[in-house]
């Protein structure tokens, strides 16, 4: 386990409309607002045609494939993710939210487009004085977190 500490900074209140696209949205505040660090909270409804990563499975070769779960109707979400620079120091989302129609349900990260469907209430609660960092791991083809 690895670990650093941050202070709260500022709290941004966010509504998400109908079509955004969640990362990309989220990146953009964090962009113009000159967020490098947060922890994020979303709250409303995903719209068909939506992707969702839903786990890694190994491929016969021993690398590792994502499974894309594409959306068929509009789903209720809830989620929450956190941003921190790449090596870059461009602010990137990470987050995972779980979808929700009936009994059907699907959990995974937004990183490959998750559509808005009507409203998305969106927390980002900045993280001052903090260190951490993603920085690409080269044994796998994740950017991993260093706090």
């Amino acid at each position: 386990m690895k670990y650093s500490q941050a202070k709260q900074g500022r709290i941004f209140i966010v509504r998400l409309e109908n079509g955004d696209v969640v990362h990309e949205s989220i990146q953009k505040i964090a962009r113009k607002e000159n967020i490098h660090s947060a922890a994020v909270v979303i709250l409303g409804a995903a719209d068909k045609g939506s992707w969702i990563i839903s786990g890694p499975e190994e491929s016969p070769s021993g690398g590792i494939s994502p499974i894309k779960v594409l959306l068929d109707n509009v789903h209720e979400i809830s989620g929450t993710g956190t941003i921190f620079p790449d090596s870059s120091g461009n602010p990137v989302l990470h987050m995972h939210i779980a979808c929700g129609r009936g009994e059907d349900s699907v959990v995974g990260c937004v990183r490959e487009g998750v559509k808005i469907w009507q409203v998305a209430e969106v927390v980002i609660m900045e993280l001052e004085e903090s260190s951490a960092r993603r920085i690409k791991d080269e044994s796998s083809v994740f950017e991993l977190l260093h706090p």
